[in-house]
């Protein structure tokens, strides 16, 4: 996996590798997760970083040392917190939605109309599950079903707009490509 992968990431503290001796003196380093991010995702940031002024490279959806220096530039300039990182805050400055980077492009939500009786179940049962749904597991898309779709998009953090979009089928632990399937 490519530098480039891990380009989007929330960094909660300093570096992962200490040596033993200050290991001994210093409290455990925080946890440290990076968000992968692949070429179409990257394609996007080079683009906005060159139309920003920070990035003359090639947009070619490979994240090099010119990407990294056009990122902590385009963060200096934008009074940002130069981390090399595309943190939220970042993404969201180039006019970026960190969702949709890490999901590729968005793709449409299922209209409720057109879901099968057994996928509105399969979602009903998956949200009673998750707490989010009280209502009977009776494959009727309807207000109480809308509500706990919406309920369980704000508590993700994903757009609430009451729509089955993949991300959040694949929030819900469910397939995008197979919502019938019983959940991962």
């Amino acid at each position: 996996m490519k530098r480039s992968a891990m380009l989007f990431g929330l960094l909660l503290g300093g570096p992962l590798l200490l040596s033993p001796l200050s290991a001994s003196a210093q409290a455990p380093p925080p946890l440290t997760y990076a968000q992968p991010l692949g070429p179409e995702a990257v394609n996007r940031v080079q683009d906005r970083l060159r139309q920003a002024g920070a990035y003359s490279g090639r947009v070619d959806g490979i994240w090099g040392p010119d990407s990294q220096t056009a990122l902590e530039r385009y963060q200096q300039r934008n009074g940002l917190q130069v981390t090399g990182q595309l943190n939220q805050a970042t993404a969201t400055v180039l006019g970026l939605n960190p969702a949709e980077l890490v999901g590729g492009a968005p793709a449409p939500a299922a209209p409720a109309e057109t879901l099968s009786e057994a996928v509105v179940r399969n979602v009903q049962g998956r949200l009673r599950s998750l707490g989010f749904y009280r209502g009977g597991v009776d494959g009727i898309w309807g207000p109480t079903t809308q509500a706990a779709i919406e309920q369980f998009q704000q508590g993700r953090g994903l757009q609430p707009n009451g729509q089955l979009t993949p991300a959040t089928a694949g929030a819900m632990g469910l397939d995008p490509n197979n919502l019938a399937a019983p959940a991962r």
